[in-house]
């Protein structure tokens, strides 16, 4: 039988701790638990393997203690919980290296497929997988052929970069500014970005109005659904 996989949580709210103790250890998660910045660094020690991470700590800075865990461990997936008005945390966390957000008050079904998403993510990325398949959508990364069942797709090669970033990041939020500054040398507008995303997805999805792959986080960026 493999070993349950480690998650610590920082939260400083007893209630959400205790919620996430019982709905984790359930799933088989191994649960570690802090309620403060500095209880949660004393615990990297023990090596979990996704942390769930509460912006609003009473010692540390949520985006302090993000930086203060990546220069620990540049590997394991962070989630971050945040409160609904916090777009711009949002933001800034994504940029400072988490690997997505579950907004309060959140559902524990949503929670878990976020947490399978990062550890998807983080497998991925340590070993590039040269042919990606989400659905009918087929990105083979060596030869740069995109099909959508059995359809080539001719992309140009700014849209074919858009969704090669978009792939090698499945499941995780990119933010307008990762995707600017990736795809761009000088300083574009977002606006730019939305016009490339709308060709991809008119020429990769059903219904671009409703797309299915590339989905649309409002207000922080873009997200490629993961690979069930």
């Amino acid at each position: 039988m493999s070993a349950a996989t480690k998650v610590l949580v920082i939260d400083d709210e007893p209630p959400i701790r205790k919620l996430l103790r019982m709905g984790l250890g359930t799933r088989g998660y191994e649960v570690l638990e802090a309620g403060t910045g500095k209880a949660a660094l004393a615990l990297l020690a023990d090596k979990p393997e996704l942390i769930i991470l509460d912006l609003g700590l009473p010692d540390i800075g949520g985006l302090e203690l993000l930086q203060a865990i990546r220069s620990k461990d540049e590997g394991v997936p962070v989630v971050v919980l945040s409160s609904r008005d916090d777009e711009a945390g949002k933001v800034q966390a994504l940029d400072l290296g988490a690997d997505d957000y579950v907004t309060k008050p959140f559902g524990m079904d949503e929670l878990l497929a976020r947490m399978r998403a990062a550890l998807r993510h983080r497998l991925q990325a340590q070993g590039e997988r040269p042919v990606f398949r989400l659905g009918d959508l087929t990105v083979d990364l060596v030869r740069r052929i995109v099909r959508v069942g059995e359809r080539d797709i001719k992309l140009s090669p700014k849209e074919y970069d858009l969704l090669r970033l978009l792939v090698l990041h499945a499941g995780k939020v990119l933010t307008h500014r990762f995707l600017l500054g990736r795809l761009w040398d000088d300083y574009t507008d977002a606006q730019y970005l939305r016009v490339y995303v709308r060709q991809l997805r008119q020429k990769i999805e059903a219904d671009p109005e409703r797309p299915h792959y590339v989905l649309t986080e409002t207000g922080v960026g873009y997200r490629l659904r993961a690979p069930d």
